[in-house]
């Protein structure tokens, strides 16, 4: 995917609001998604201030509710998806660190997507992890577009 299409992606990802209940509806929507095969995944939803949605589906590691953490934190941190912001870093021949960014914190691989709201802004985000990060993001853009349409 180019930025160009990655801006666009981000440009059409945006809810008319978000709720706790509307959490539960896109974590379960994921989990559906992730259930015919086997995927074994973390879905995970956060505000900056707490977790929302989390699930392990079987055949998930530890090791991806750690990086499902540290996509999250990513992807609210810089309010864009994960993988959009490593094609920009990857671009500029930028790293985490040169932000300032703890790697035990922070990772920009895909699979972490902001959650908009119409007229709010960023509110959340929706993270995936298991999978390779392309199609991390490619699941959790799947999910939003789902909801986004009903």
């Amino acid at each position: 995917m180019t930025l160009d299409d990655l801006a666009t992606e981000a440009a059409r990802l945006i809810l008319p609001e978000f709720t706790e209940e509307t959490a539960l509806r896109l974590g379960l929507t994921v989990a559906d998604m992730a259930r015919p095969g086997r995927l074994p995944i973390v879905i995970d939803i956060r505000t900056p201030d707490r977790t929302l949605f989390h699930l392990a589906m079987p055949g998930s590691a530890p090791l991806n509710d750690l990086w499902a953490r540290r996509k999250s934190n990513t992807a609210l941190k810089f309010q864009m998806a994960t993988l959009h912001l490593q094609a920009q870093m990857d671009q500029k021949g930028e790293t985490l660190a040169k932000h300032g960014l703890p790697s035990e914190d922070y990772a920009p691989n895909g699979g972490a997507v902001p959650i908009r709201v119409r007229g709010v802004g960023v509110v959340a985000c929706l993270t995936v992890s298991g999978l390779p990060q392309v199609e991390d993001h490619r699941l959790a853009v799947r999910a939003l577009e789902t909801l986004i349409t009903g």
